[in-house]
């Protein structure tokens, strides 16, 4: 059984690729900020992560005692201050990232996506990208400072634009239904190769400029 960590899926994106993957017969080991699981079934493990707490991330490390195949970060906010959006989009995932690769708990040429946003791409913009763009474009520069890194620890990993998705952040307006979001993601990730790793790849595949 193949087995996935998700940061942040307590609803929205981040419960959909849950329920994804399941259905695909994956153990899901999936953080929310109270510890609570998303889904109760067998092959969901709960654990409790804020990712700005250096001290969950330790008992993550802990709790996992079985090297997994993807890592799905997924966490994020949107209305807040401009601090707090530049600790926990831009700063927290690559922390967490970088500290599961660090401890070995990927298994060799295993996924990692972390959720960014189209908002943070700098290309074609003529003005300030707002708080929020902003702290997706600080994630995009600092992944793409890391990736070799990342590589070497046998990671293949990109950066993931979900769409514009009907959800708590995006709104009932929105193109993307969650599931038509998650379907897309799972598949893409299901089919990344060595030679997509370090790239900004979009719900349905496609490479969405820096």
């Amino acid at each position: 059984m193949p087995i996935v960590l998700i940061a942040g899926a307590s609803r929205g994106i981040g419960l959909g690729l849950v329920d994804v993957h399941l259905e695909a017969g994956w153990h899901v080991h999936a953080t929310t900020r109270d510890g609570l699981p998303p889904r109760v079934h067998p092959d969901v493990t709960p654990h409790r992560l804020d990712v700005r707490d250096r001290n969950h991330l330790e008992t993550l490390l802990s709790d996992l005692d079985e090297p997994i195949d993807r890592i799905i970060h997924n966490a994020g906010i949107m209305r807040a201050p401009r601090a707090d959006l530049m600790e926990v989009n831009a700063e927290a995932p690559v922390r967490v990232v970088d500290t599961l690769l660090e401890s070995g708990r990927l298994k060799p040429d295993g996924t990692v996506a972390i959720m960014t946003s189209q908002m943070g791409a700098r290309r074609g913009r003529s003005g300030g990208l707002g708080d929020y763009g902003d702290s997706k474009a600080a994630l995009n520069d600092e992944f793409r400072r890391r990736s070799s890194k990342w590589r070497r620890l046998g990671a293949i990993a990109v950066v993931m634009h979900p769409g514009w998705v009907q959800t708590d952040m995006g709104g009932g307006g929105a193109s993307l239904t969650v599931r038509e979001s998650v379907e897309g993601i799972k598949k893409v990730l299901d089919d990344l190769r060595e030679t997509d790793h370090g790239k900004f790849l979009t719900w349905d595949g496609r490479i969405h400029p820096w």
